[in-house]
């Protein structure tokens, strides 16, 4: 049987440890503090991809109201497309139609594939600076361009 001074010792102990202010290691039940920390990652990302669902939304709403224009050589036609690739309108000089069709043809399509460029490269900026403001690594936004 322990003497009463080795109790005494010991309950002294155990009050020392529990006046220490650092939390425990490893929390009394394992089992409830791996699921609350499961939940806690749970809602976590829960709430991240809800953050980047309402980001990626206003990207795309505004890439949908930018205009982009692009030119010909001698910028005898202006192509003008939305920030989501969609043709707006077609702009083609007079001098441009005494060209013919063929030329008219490649001067439209040069016209076109500037503009698509153009929106195209802002999107992929947009989005890149979308990941960026979320936090996401460089290389994951680098993958964007």
């Amino acid at each position: 049987m322990a003497s009463t001074s080795t109790l005494t010792a010991q309950i002294s102990k155990l009050h020392s440890i529990n006046d220490r202010k650092a939390p425990l290691a490893y929390p009394l039940s394992p089992s409830a503090g791996i699921l609350g920390n499961m939940q806690n990652l749970y809602e976590t990302v829960k709430t991240a991809q809800m953050v980047v669902q309402v980001e990626a939304v206003r990207v795309q709403k505004e890439l949908a109201a930018a205009e982009f224009d692009g030119y010909c050589e001698g910028q005898l036609i202006k192509v003008t497309l939305s920030g989501n690739q969609q043709p707006l309108r077609i702009e083609i000089t007079e001098a441009a139609m005494e060209l013919g069709p063929e030329k008219l043809s490649l001067l439209v399509t040069e016209a076109y594939k500037d503009a698509h460029q153009k929106s195209v490269l802002a999107m992929k900026d947009r989005m890149s600076n979308l990941a960026q403001s979320l936090g996401m690594p460089q290389g994951l936004s680098e993958g964007l361009k």
